[in-house]
């Protein structure tokens, strides 16, 4: 069972996510910082470099814009990414559609269209079902949304768009870090698009 609190820090609107793994225990001692972020369409905010200075790795949700994008974040931190329906064909040759791995004791789920909470795509509920995902992260909508789904027993994240190109007025990434089965303090970054 996972506890989440989420609460507002400053007038900044940094977010802090603290989860409480009840009847867990840590397995490993090692802490991972991650870096979230989707939606870039081709366009890198110096700003991210900043935020994701402290990561040990960067998740990208789909629609990178290109693979020049996508070798630039992979030459900054190490990336692990997925394609979007804006892609191209080199960066779908390269980035997959979804990517299941595990980082410490959590299993993750990368896709770029996974639907939401009580709603997900066909082949992210196959995906839920026959493993024990812990993360769903994806993009797609531009819109930033983070909610703990009981009914999947997941952390679905999605990190809005951190680009300059789409409806969204305001460019957004996520920050947190894991320490064994442990998910804990989620940072919002964002930035008026256009600035």
């Amino acid at each position: 069972m996972c506890l989440i609190y989420l609460n507002s820090t400053d007038a900044n609107l940094q977010f802090r996510l603290k989860c409480v793994t009840l009847n867990g225990k840590f397995k490993n001692k090692t802490m991972k910082t991650i870096g979230i972020l989707s939606d870039t369409h081709g366009h890198w905010d110096e700003g991210l470099t900043d935020f994701y200075s402290i990561c040990d790795e960067i998740w990208h949700a789909g629609d990178i814009g290109s693979l020049e994008l996508a070798d630039k974040i992979a030459e900054f931190k190490p990336l692990r990414a997925v394609h979007g329906n804006i892609d191209d064909y080199k960066t779908r040759v390269v980035y997959p559609e979804m990517q299941l791995f595990t980082t410490e004791n959590v299993n993750i789920l990368i896709t770029h269209i996974a639907g939401t909470p009580g709603r997900y795509n066909q082949k992210v509920r196959e995906i839920l079902k026959e493993n024990k995902v812990k993360i769903l992260v994806c993009g797609h909508s531009h819109i930033l949304r983070v909610k703990y789904d009981k009914q999947s027993d997941i952390l679905y994240i999605n990190p809005g768009a951190a680009g300059n190109s789409g409806f969204h007025h305001v460019k957004t990434a996520i920050r947190l870090k894991i320490e064994g089965s442990n998910i804990f303090d989620l940072e919002v970054w964002e930035k008026k698009r256009g600035v």
